[in-house]
């Protein structure tokens, strides 16, 4: 016994068995403590074979991508110490390294549209903000970086990676599962959140720092979240969810996933209710009123706009539903004497007073932490914004939030004109406008709440809006996938029909 375990420790399995320990020591470690010296050290063949599959599978990251954006603000995982963008920006920067090693096969030419420009504009000036001493602290580069990162590079990155990785008809479809999956999965967690309760970790965040925003109404009321950050995010992120399936689903002629669209849709309905967020049903309509536009058709747009006519009407006029504790919080979004909404226009009227001498903002990245309590900006780095929109406007000043919104509408022009006069496809237009309408309900979230720039709103929004560019380049694929799914689908109703006639005789 002694001689065989000696030959095996001094040959492969040895080798495995001992990097096995390591591996699951480290594991231990990054689980109790987060990383350390030795843990990435052990991590190291874990990170080779990952590269390894990576390379031998190349959608295997993406798809890795989009569960950890999706999850990596979910209040179960275990605090890591690592800033929560790291992970997402290492993987798209994988993917754009393996775009680029692999040139012959990828589609740069895709890149090169209306989207990427205003992107570049935007990335540019968030570069130059790097000069921006409005604080008279000099250069924060560290500060900067984090800022840039957060409001520049993310949405360049959203764009470069699912206009290369999803580039056919069948990736598109398998991205939109997913999508609606994950959506799925989160209208489930609030479910179970109501009436099977709080994990340990999502209860220690409600009754602490989620407490003064999360328990309302005396303690009556809890606004759930999900596996988001805070409920404004779930909520906003559901509704403008809920546009883009809902407007898949009328538009899609295969059952299978007009069926699946319309479960997700209406799902992400549901869900958005219990996160309390009063921005959320704004985004709902929103969303389908450009959607009445982009629909190019009155038989769409005439039923649509009649059906949240009435949803509007009954939630500003009646007291329908008040017995239940998120429809009344829902419908005091439609109270012009709100107090919180009295709030915001005083803390910006604050803000424009101070900005009138910072046409530049404070500075990206300016916070709590950078800016010292005696400094005349200390004000601004602190208040808290309440909108994607303000924050912007605090950090870069009208210089910035102009550019931004002017660089906004252009990108939602070009995609909109590709939508309405490019795509010939009833049904690949359809996904065009669920994507254009999502981004639009996105926006108005991101003015009435800071969620636009959150985890995982960038790379669903804003990928999704660049996934608009490139519908033309595989349209012609996308009509012989769909022919080909309509065969099958048409072969399974006759076989169907057939074992119904042949039951009846």
């Amino acid at each position: 016994m002694n001689k065989a375990f000696s030959t095996q420790e001094n040959g492969i399995g040895g080798r495995v068995t001992l990097l096995f320990l390591l591996f699951a020591l480290a594991l231990y470690q990054f689980y109790s403590v987060g990383f350390s010296a030795f843990a990435i050290v052990c991590l190291i063949p874990v990170v080779v074979l990952v590269v390894i599959l990576t390379f031998r599978q190349s959608m295997l990251m993406f798809w890795t991508l989009m569960l950890v954006n999706y999850f990596i603000q979910w209040k179960n995982f275990p605090e890591t110490g690592i800033p929560t963008s790291i992970p997402n920006e290492m993987l798209e920067l994988v993917l754009i390294a393996m775009a680029a090693i692999d040139i012959k096969n990828t589609k740069f030419e895709r890149l090169a549209n209306l989207m990427m420009f205003c992107l570049i504009v935007w990335g540019i000036f968030n570069v130059i903000e790097i000069f921006n001493d409005t604080c008279g602290l000099g250069l924060q580069i560290g500060a900067w970086f984090t800022g840039a990162r957060m409001m520049a590079f993310q949405l360049i990155y959203a764009h470069v990676v699912f206009t290369l990785f999803i580039k056919d008809p069948n990736t598109l479809i398998k991205y939109l599962y997913v999508w609606g999956a994950l959506s799925i999965f989160a209208a489930f967690w609030v479910w179970k959140q109501q009436h099977l309760g709080l994990t340990n970790a999502e209860n220690a965040f409600l009754q602490g720092r989620g407490r003064a925003t999360h328990i309302i109404n005396g303690g009556a009321t809890t606004r759930y979240f999900s596996v988001f950050s805070d409920a404004a995010n779930y909520g906003i992120n559901m509704a403008a969810t809920a546009v883009a399936f809902l407007i898949f689903a009328i538009t899609a002629k295969v059952k299978k996933y007009k069926k699946f669209f319309f479960i997700a849709g209406l799902l992400c309905v549901w869900g958005m209710f219990p996160s309390g967020t009063r921005t959320a049903q704004f985004c709902l309509f929103a969303g389908f009123a450009a959607y009445t536009i982009l629909s190019k058709s009155f038989k769409i747009a005439v039923p649509v706009a009649i059906a949240f006519i009435f949803i509007y009407v009954i939630m500003a006029f009646t007291d329908i539903g008040n017995s239940n504790a998120s429809v009344r919080r829902m419908r005091s979004g439609f109270n012009k004497d709100d107090a919180s909404a009295n709030q915001r226009t005083i803390n910006q009227a604050v803000m424009k007073k101070y900005l009138a001498d910072a046409p530049w903002g404070i500075g990206l990245g300016m916070g709590y932490e950078n800016v010292p309590a005696n400094n005349r900006y200390r004000k601004l780095a602190t208040i808290p914004p309440d909108s994607e929109y303000v924050f912007i406007w605090i950090r870069t000043g009208y210089v910035g939030i102009v550019l931004f919104l002017i660089l906004t509408f252009i990108m939602f022009a070009g995609a909109s004109w590709i939508v309405l006069f490019k795509l010939k496809s009833d049904s690949l237009r359809g996904i065009g406008a669920g994507l254009c309408c999502a981004f639009v309900s996105i926006q108005l979230g991101g003015y009435g709440n800071q969620v636009l720039m959150q985890f995982p709103n960038s790379l669903l929004f804003y990928g999704g809006l660049s996934l608009v560019y490139s519908l033309p380049f595989y349209e012609k694929e996308w009509i012989e996938f769909e022919n080909k799914q309509l065969a099958i689908q048409a072969e399974k109703q006759r076989i169907k029909e057939e074992k119904k006639r042949a039951k009846r005789v």
